[in-house]
């Protein structure tokens, strides 16, 4: 076992973990956070994304011992500490960008990591960012239209599908 010490939502976390560990593990098991999802087992869905040092990371794919020292953000720490949602959160929840919810922890962080890089997105960059993210239900528009609104976008004349 070895100990593995970290920031995690901006609060420090340490465990005792074995080698082969996969950050994703470490979130869900060994700190209870369950809102990253572990969907495909291949690293291709974008269920597990998180953020570690800023940078966009599929957690099912990294060691958690490699995420030692470093400031890792999941999605429960996208939204302030009452609770209020982010304006991506916010923005997927009033445009519908969501189903069975599976696929949209993910899809909020890859959404930040877009913002962070591409503040005003087209359709077609929001298109090709999401690549690596797997969503079953919804058939993307409505993800596509709040990613839009939350980048500030007019969506008015995106029509429903």
């Amino acid at each position: 076992m070895t100990k593995v010490s970290l920031t995690l939502n901006g609060k420090p976390v340490s465990g005792k973990i074995e080698g082969r560990t996969l950050l994703a593990e470490f979130l869900r098991e060994g700190q209870g956070l369950t809102g990253t999802h572990i969907g495909c087992d291949t690293s291709q869905c974008g269920a597990c994304l998180v953020h570690v040092n800023g940078d966009l990371v599929k957690s099912c794919a990294m060691f958690a011992l490699e995420a030692d020292g470093c400031e890792v953000t999941t999605i429960e720490g996208v939204a302030a500490a009452d609770g209020t949602l982010s304006a991506i959160q916010d923005a997927f929840r009033e445009h519908h960008g969501l189903q069975c919810g599976f696929c949209t922890p993910g899809m909020v962080m890859s959404t930040a990591e877009l913002l962070k890089i591409n503040p005003k997105p087209t359709e077609a960059d929001i298109r090709d960012h999401l690549e690596g993210n797997i969503c079953r239900c919804t058939g993307y528009h409505n993800i596509i239209k709040a990613i839009m609104a939350a980048s500030g976008q007019d969506v008015s004349g995106i029509a429903a599908e």
